[in-house]
């Protein structure tokens, strides 16, 4: 059976690496052709995709998955329409591929700039949410990328129904169908190969749970783009105006439980901590959040808050659980925030505009916000379109991933007969 992966992961790359270099070179006007054409192969199958999500959720009951997988894997009518809407935004998107930047003539007589190209061919291995595998297949082919998608088991029967209807929408548009696959193997021994493909894949973007990703990032031979995981924070500053804070620090919590940008750390100064916790308190409990608090947060809000332990302040709970602990100002937060989150998503709350700033510079996260909440870290909300990723690390992308997180750069010189002396 190693074999057989083997061999079927090796013809999925040579046919991804030939695709790819048709879409390099693939214009504007083809791709958002082959974009438009998947957008109608979707609605014309919207409802076997939808029922082949119910396989996949009867499954997923029956394993018993936990709650925060279940939501992310679950299809309804209102999130397909928002897969098509993402879809529709790519394709309005300006294509970044040709773009021609930093001309500028050199004492030789040479004109030379930067030209953006596509990344070739991109590794996509992911849990649950196979509203993933539109959004990656429709960013990885306006930017002139081949894609090979690899899903979690529970999300195999919605995968390959999506992936049906855009190889469909290809060959209509007469672009390569194998510019997008799914892999139709939920043997794991398939992402072994894939990450070790050198030959074939240039990038590989991991999306899902803290294991998936640190395996990945060990093992895989070609470059990464990833995130481990979204301990994000809210920092109520003593110059808050709870007439923000409040309604912030609600829908960064519990607008939605299991994603990557929900709050999972609320910090509030000490000088307003008082005031403000128990009225967000009474919040959280219409919504039953459990809250877990340090010894600050348990003397003011009582015997309904547990005890914090060390581990509280590093978890991503994508649940309703908050850790909440009280600071002695902005450089505690601070601290605490550089020490403890993961560098993805950030907020403080202030009416201060200097400390606001300083807030922005000292915080190493791939997205700071002030007076915003952290749920509004996302590619479709940054104007993107859709975001194949959210990535914490510093190169070669950072914050949510779109068309121009799937580029690179070449140096193009121009001459006219110029030698080197």
């Amino acid at each position: 059976m190693q074999e057989s992966i083997e061999q079927y992961m090796q013809t999925v790359g040579q046919q991804a690496r030939k695709a790819s270099r048709v879409l390099a070179s693939a214009s504007t006007q083809a791709k958002n052709n082959a974009l438009s054409a998947i957008y109608t192969a979707l609605q014309n199958s919207e409802s076997a995709i939808l029922a082949a999500n119910q396989i996949d959720m009867t499954k997923a009951h029956a394993n018993n998955l936990d709650s925060a997988l279940l939501d992310r894997l679950e299809l309804t009518p209102t999130r397909f329409q928002g897969m098509l809407d993402g879809l529709k935004d790519v394709i309005g998107l300006a294509d970044p591929i040709g773009q021609i930047t930093d001309m500028a003539y050199r004492p030789s007589g040479i004109h030379l700039g930067k030209m953006r190209v596509p990344l070739g061919v991109v590794g996509m291995i992911y849990e649950s949410r196979p509203n993933v595998t539109l959004e990656a297949a429709s960013l990885a082919l306006k930017s002139g990328n081949a894609i090979i998608l690899r899903g979690g088991s529970e999300a195999l029967e919605s995968n390959k129904a999506i992936a049906e209807a855009v190889q469909h929408g290809l060959k209509t548009a007469g672009l390569p169908e194998n510019s997008v696959q799914v892999i139709n193997t939920s043997d794991r021994a398939a992402v072994g190969q894939l990450i070790t493909l050198t030959e074939f894949v240039d990038v590989i973007i991991p999306r899902g749970g803290k294991g998936l990703i640190e395996r990945i990032t060990n093992d895989a031979r070609i470059p990464v783009i990833k995130h481990l995981d979204g301990n994000c924070h809210v920092f109520v500053e003593a110059q808050a105006d709870f007439n923000k804070a409040l309604p912030i620090a609600l829908n960064a919590k519990t607008h939605r439980y299991g994603v990557c940008n929900a709050m999972e750390t609320l910090l509030v100064d000490e000088k307003v901590a008082a005031e403000f916790l128990p009225q967000v308190a009474k919040l959280y409990a219409e919504k039953q959040v459990e809250l877990r608090g340090c010894p600050e947060t348990q003397k003011i809000l009582g015997s309904t808050v547990i005890a914090a332990t060390e581990e509280d302040w590093y978890t991503e709970y994508l649940g309703p659980i908050l850790a909440v602990k009280v600071v002695s100002g902005m450089d505690e937060a601070i601290d605490h925030i550089n020490k403890y989150g993961s560098h993805h998503t950030d907020s403080i709350i202030t009416e201060n505009f200097s400390l606001a700033r300083q807030f922005l510079a000292c915080v190493d996260s791939s997205s700071v916000m002030i007076n915003a909440s952290t749920r509004f870290a996302d590619g479709f909300e940054y104007g993107l379109g859709a975001e194949i990723g959210i990535s914490t690390d510093k190169i070669h992308a950072r914050g949510p991933v779109g068309l121009e997180g799937l580029t690179s750069q070449k140096w193009i010189v121009f001459g006219d007969g110029q030698i080197r002396q």
